[in-house]
């Protein structure tokens, strides 16, 4: 699968599933321009991005293009914690 279209349709998964989670009560206007790519590896014939949204809702999402099965996986994730540490 060509790159652009990887990316495409990953942006398209994420977007369908934030706006699932999203009420009409939060007046958000959210679409698929609101997702972005965080980092992007193909290798042979598969293909894996992260990606995130705009949303402050803490969530990144791993997709993985398994070009043997041709076939996309979608992980969710949602950020718990970010601690720094030193390095000497």
């Amino acid at each position: 699968m060509e790159t652009d279209r990887f990316i495409s349709m990953c942006k398209k998964f994420v977007a369908d599933y934030a706006t699932k989670g999203l009420d009409v009560t939060d007046n958000v206007e959210f679409s698929v321009d609101n997702v972005y790519v965080v980092w992007l590896s193909k290798t042979l014939q598969n293909s894996k991005a992260l990606l995130s949204t705009t949303l402050p809702d803490g969530m990144y999402y791993e997709l993985t293009y398994n070009g043997d099965k041709n076939e996309i996986y979608f992980d969710a994730y949602k950020k718990i914690e970010n601690i720094a540490y030193q390095v000497d």
